[in-house]
């Protein structure tokens, strides 16, 4: 069984499955302070309900939504969303920054101002034991970030704390690599070293590039890659992913592989009507049916087979969250 906002799903019944959505990535402070210049509550939950019902209608059944504390996490709208759509909706708990941690954790824990235990392992473990706040849902899986910056002293804070809630409850991981600069590998190095099952982790974005090399390098330490910013052509082509996922299906690499477009029905980065009208422009193809309108048909072409897409979207996803498998 797996959990979702609607409750324990059993695995077999996650179906086709886009490893890495969004439905709001949102900055609490500033929709507190100045979303009413363009925030609308019901209209938001309405067009998240009319996004998530046109994937469930184009044949998905399940989007693993990795929106943790550092993304604007807030279970109770999506339980508002899911409760109006027929999709499984997976959430994580973790915590998403760059470099530094937020001060509330700052101070306490191993080696600072108030020494002791470290509170995000106890945290996500609760998240993911008991249930997000007060809402009864359970995070089904552990999110973390290795950018750029590499792991900084507080980056290793967060990363062993998602090691140390993994052992605990044997969560999966997803993590935010840079392909560019080739994280997923000091990210499998720090999971190799503290025991992690490398199986239960996908190293998230790594489609966006094209070396070879270093993509089987990942699955063949036991990972799984992350081909799942479809769309987002100012970091990868589409052409040039659905090659590189032809060309590694090909040399039986199928089985490591998840897709997804890492895409969301509203994000305030690009808050406002004239921000939402350039975002268009600039990626007219990031959104949640890409996918399954272009990319499914662009892998046949390039003689992916209708299992391998299967293996992908079904098999993949099931074996990430299955226990012992």
């Amino acid at each position: 069984m797996v959990a979702t906002v609607r409750g324990p799903v059993s695995t077999d019944q996650l179906g086709p499955t886009l490893m890495h959505e969004h439905v709001f990535v949102l900055t609490p402070d500033i929709l507190a302070n100045y979303g009413h210049d363009w925030w609308n509550e019901d209209e938001r939950v309405d067009d998240a309900v009319a996004k998530l019902r046109a994937l469930k209608a184009a044949g998905v059944d399940t989007i693993v939504d990795p929106t943790v504390v550092g993304l604007g996490r807030y279970l109770p709208r999506i339980q508002r969303v899911n409760a109006e759509v027929d999709l499984n909706i997976v959430v994580a708990t973790g915590l998403y920054t760059f470099d530094e941690i937020p001060h509330y954790f700052h101070y306490r824990g191993p080696g600072a101002m108030f020494d002791g235990p470290e509170p995000m392992t106890e945290l996500f473990v609760r998240d993911i034991t008991e249930g997000i706040a007060d809402t009864g849902v359970r995070a089904a899986f552990l999110k973390g970030v290795v950018e750029e910056r590499g792991l900084t002293p507080d980056q290793k804070r967060v990363q062993t704390a998602i090691c140390e809630a993994h052992l605990a409850t044997g969560a999966p991981i997803t993590v935010h690599t840079n392909s560019a600069h080739q994280t997923g590998r000091l990210a499998i190095e720090f999971y190799r070293e503290r025991g992690v099952d490398l199986t239960k982790v996908v190293i998230g974005h790594a489609g966006d590039t094209n070396d070879l090399d270093y993509l089987k390098w990942i699955m063949d330490a036991g990972a799984t890659i992350g081909c799942d910013r479809f769309g987002l052509d100012l970091y990868n082509p589409t052409a040039d992913r659905v090659a590189t996922i032809a060309a590694l299906c090909e040399q039986g690499y199928a089985d490591r592989i998840v897709l997804s477009h890492d895409a969301a029905c509203y994000m305030d980065f690009f808050s406002g009507e004239e921000y939402q009208r350039l975002l268009k422009q600039a990626v007219p193809n990031w959104n949640y049916l890409h996918i399954s309108e272009d990319v499914l048909p662009a892998l046949r072409e390039h003689g992916v087979s209708d299992e391998q897409i299967t293996v992908m979207m079904v098999d993949n996803p099931r074996r990430y969250f299955t226990a012992g498998a």
